[in-house]
């Protein structure tokens, strides 16, 4: 059977090893064209010195009337569930400079540019990216239905074993691990894209890590078919010390983003790698769903690799990634029960 009644996954496989040279190559310099634009250096110095833009007064550059000091950052005078949000002079000039600019620049019929290393996205209230936080939040939504599906299946539908009422698939725990840490990495990828702040992107970038690293461990464990403890534990330390190494540098030497994107990319590109083989290889009733699954993944990460710039103000690539992620872990989770059914109903056979 083999590759040869699998042809069509071998350009997979090519773009798979592509996109991690891509990643590897990726130039992860901080300056962005936009703020190193002229006219956008002058709005903000400006805007910083005056507190307006254009006759309108941006209102976090404004000293509140009352008896809090006058140095005393604006949103410590907002209400306290307003706060979180932390956004300032210096932040409320960059975001409408950068509004400014982008407008001047449509009307001259230029695409957009990168300020600060980041596109210029539009905001809705109180929300700094309104599409990518609804679409974090709503694979989260789906991450939990799938999860408690799996759950439910398990614990109430499939047989269980007498003696210790267990569960007769062997991969039960490491699936509800995997829902944990996923459920946790989309909460707080929705908060991020809701309010961009320094413990944010922090708390958003280790979570997706240690899910990705996870991820990673799951993949082997499962692709491998490997159930002994021994040898479950001796795939997994190196992977949970690489990944749990990665997470204190992040937080605690050098929030380094273009070395993060290249260590999960790698990762991603890893147990992409890992699935395809298997479900190449394998008679899986659900290996169908697998290879979507992977094929989505290539995509995704092929345009966080390429970094599509917005449009229409709120949509970029990053966010059509985000809507890839809602049918994707739909399809993830359907495998993950049909893979339960398809293990307790094997052994259930052995047995008789």
């Amino acid at each position: 059977m083999g590759f040869r009644r699998r042809g069509p996954l071998l350009p997979l496989l090519l773009l798979l090893l592509g996109l991690v040279a891509t990643a590897l190559a990726a130039d992860s310099a901080s300056a962005s064209e936009g703020d190193a634009d002229p006219l956008y250096r002058a709005c903000f110095e400006e805007c910083q010195r005056t507190g307006t833009l254009k006759e309108d007064s941006i209102k976090h550059c404004v000293v509140p009337t009352d008896d809090q000091p006058a140095d005393k950052a604006w949103y410590a005078h907002e209400p306290l569930y307003l706060q979180w949000k932390e956004w300032n002079c210096n932040s409320e000039c960059r975001y409408h400079c950068m509004m400014e600019r982008e407008q001047e620049r449509e009307e001259l019929g230029l695409g957009p540019v990168k300020y600060h290393g980041k596109w210029p996205l539009k905001r809705a209230s109180v929300f700094q990216e309104p599409l990518s936080a609804a679409l974090s939040a709503l694979t989260l939504l789906v991450q939990f239905n799938g999860w408690l599906s799996f759950f439910l299946l398990l614990s109430y539908k499939l047989p269980l074993r007498p003696e210790t009422h267990a569960t007769y698939y062997e991969y039960t725990g490491l699936w509800h691990i995997n829902a944990l840490l996923a459920m946790n990495s989309w909460f707080w990828c929705a908060i991020y894209h809701s309010c961009d702040t320094a413990w944010t992107e922090k708390l958003y970038l280790s979570s997706a890590a240690a899910f990705l690293g996870y991820s990673l461990i799951l993949a082997i464990l499962r692709t491998s078919n490997l159930r002994d403890e021994a040898s479950r534990v001796m795939v997994a330390a190196p992977i949970l010390a690489f990944v749990t190494t990665h997470i204190l540098y992040l937080n605690f030497y050098e929030l380094d983003k273009g070395l993060n994107m290249k260590v999960c990319t790698v990762i991603s590109v890893a147990q992409l790698l890992l699935w395809t083989v298997w479900a190449a290889i394998t008679r899986h009733p659900s290996r169908l769903k697998v290879i979507f699954v992977a094929i989505g993944g290539v995509l995704s990460l092929y345009l966080e690799a390429h970094d599509v710039p917005p449009r229409w103000g709120y949509v970029d690539g990053h966010a059509i990634c985000l809507a890839m992620a809602i049918p994707l872990s739909y399809l993830w989770w359907s495998f993950a029960k049909e893979d339960a059914e398809m293990r307790t109903a094997a052994i259930m056979k052995k047995k008789r």
